[in-house]
């Protein structure tokens, strides 16, 4: 990286919470640090802090009592942009040459806010397919109408919150997606220019040296919110749909916590459930499984598919979404079209400890061709690359900032 790299200020949805995007920002975080590079982050947390450690300066601004859960583990604080003014002499201090959000939360909302006032060059990263979570919610919420009905209820609100959030999108002037689905659909839906960031994983913290088990049952596991735009409720259907084809010898364990936890408990005879795992006991728990099941349709990349091949764990993933991109077909896993494909790959992996085998070993060198270091340096290069679309000279922003 060159010195005189771009001075980005950072503000990403979450941070300290269990999930790909906080993860994410991290790693973002940690990059900035090794490459000695100007980097100020702006986050939510419990309370109001300002750290700085060699070129990173991070400042925690907490949440109000004017919040509300998106989920369990995530809120949204609809007065979050009274800090602007805490945060403004900062930002004067730092001088940023791009403000880069991660999404239309509440942190989003305020680094959008900040280039807006400040004259900063706004560019954004899509994490979440929100219009696919909104679908599934509203399907759940009016699930008591007939099929038909519901089904175009459901049509309706993805359709109108996919515009929502891209009417957002149309704000900054450089995106970032992680897929190539998503470029093109983010393309086509704002007319910016959009770049693959992608996700890459420590091959040291999940690593199949974390193995303790040598044989046991078939162990299926699963990482991530119990949640209903996650299709957790799959998992008892192929746990049920297994039996039924004489399997006996395993069972499902799941990592994760949310609204659907209960159900799950209710309708599954052979799982256990972790909760919320971190650390040393989620990178054992990680390198304990046989296969990763990954039912997720609305995932844009799916980081637990990479923290699984790490762990030397093939991945059965569907068709739609981020984690079609990530698995290698018949080499780290399978992508399977439909209930019944998943079904039978994830038997075959069962049924061909062979096939099992040689899977385990490809899904971890395919984690060792990953690189955050190379994900975040793509993203320096196109700020660089659209130096066009910024037409306010860095020099002038402190001035702008204090007119």
């Amino acid at each position: 990286m060159k010195k005189e790299s771009p001075r980005v200020a950072f503000f990403p949805c979450v941070y300290h919470e269990v999930d790909g995007v906080a993860q994410t920002s991290r790693q973002f975080e940690a990059f900035a640090q090794r490459q000695e590079i100007p980097f100020l982050m702006v986050h939510a947390g419990p309370r109001q802090e300002v750290t700085t450690a060699g070129t990173v300066t991070r400042m925690q601004l907490p949440r109000g009592p004017m919040k509300f859960p998106l989920d369990r583990a995530h809120d949204y604080d609809l007065l979050f942009l009274r800090h602007y003014r805490k945060l403004e002499p900062l930002l004067r201090e730092f001088r940023p040459d791009v403000v880069q959000i991660t999404g239309p939360s509440d942190v989003g909302t305020l680094g959008a806010y900040v280039a807006h006032k400040m004259k900063i060059p706004l560019a954004a990263s899509w994490q979440t397919n929100i219009h696919q979570y909104a679908r599934r919610r509203m399907a759940a919420a009016v699930s008591f109408l007939s099929a038909e009905i519901a089904r175009k209820v459901a049509d309706l609100t993805e359709r109108l919150s996919f515009r929502a959030s891209a009417r957002f999108y149309k704000i900054p002037r450089l995106l970032f997606a992680p897929n190539q689905e998503m470029i093109r659909v983010l393309q086509e839906a704002t007319g910016k220019p959009c770049y693959l960031m992608s996700h890459a994983v420590d091959t040291a913290v999940f690593s199949p040296e974390f193995r303790e088990r040598q044989d046991g049952r078939f162990r299926i596991g699963y990482v991530g919110r119990l949640t209903p735009e996650k299709s957790v409720r799959t998992l008892a259907r192929l746990e049920q749909a297994l039996l039924e084809r004489g399997h006996h010898d395993f069972h499902f364990v799941v990592v994760g916590d949310g609204a659907e936890q209960e159900w799950l408990r209710q309708n599954m005879r052979q799982a256990e459930f972790k909760g919320v795992l971190t650390g040393l006991e989620l990178s054992r728990t990680f390198a304990n499984f046989d296969v990763l099941a990954f039912p997720s349709k609305t995932d844009t990349f799916g980081l637990v598919v990479l923290e699984a091949f790490a762990s030397g764990v093939p991945a059965v993933v569907t068709d739609h979404g981020g984690p079609q991109y990530t698995v290698r077909h018949g080499s780290s896993g399978f992508i399977a079209r439909g209930f019944d494909e998943f079904v039978a790959y994830t038997a075959r992996l069962m049924d061909q400890p062979e096939l099992l085998s040689g899977m385990r070993t490809a899904a971890r060198q395919q984690a060792l061709e990953t690189s955050w270091d190379r994900i975040f340096e793509g993203m320096y290069e196109a700020y660089e690359r659209c130096e066009a679309f910024f037409p306010v000279a860095t020099h002038n922003v402190l001035d702008v900032a204090t007119t």
